[in-house]
């Protein structure tokens, strides 16, 4: 993706970092990001939470909030990108049983933004469109 490479020069050009937080897309990011030589000048690492209890004990995203509302949802994919930023530096789930539906959320000093994905593919389809959407935002915010 063309998109991860505009991302490293923008970071690296900025003299920015970059962590990530993954759920659904299992590391995919983290992959497309590495790929481009450079990347270890701003990307710092991830965490591929998968399971509620890595969100909960390394994001810090709150129990109650997946008790209530499971992990596919805005409040979540917040509290994954704001706790990435925190620890790192500067599909279906059974409560939201709707494949495809995915949220992609980038925290920086300017807040938090998120967006709402509906993909209708495959897993991998649907990995790979939410690994371009966290890029587009990542273009969005990078300076």
């Amino acid at each position: 993706m063309d998109e991860a490479a505009q991302v490293i020069a923008r970071l690296t050009a900025a003299g920015r970092t970059l962590v990530s937080a993954e759920s659904c897309t299992g590391g995919l990011l983290g992959k497309l990001l590495t790929d481009v030589p450079g990347a270890s000048a701003v990307y710092l690492g991830g965490i591929i939470s998968y399971a509620y209890a890595v969100k909960e004990r390394l994001l810090g995203v709150p129990h109650a909030l997946l008790e209530a509302q499971g992990a596919v949802c805005e409040p979540v994919a917040r509290s994954m990108a704001e706790g990435a930023r925190s620890l790192l530096g500067p599909g279906a789930d059974e409560k939201n049983p709707r494949v495809g539906e995915i949220f992609v959320a980038c925290a920086d000093a300017a807040g938090t933004r998120c967006v709402r994905l509906e993909c209708g593919g495959t897993r991998a389809e649907n990995r790979e469109a939410a690994c371009r959407a966290a890029l587009r935002l990542l273009l969005e915010r990078a300076v």
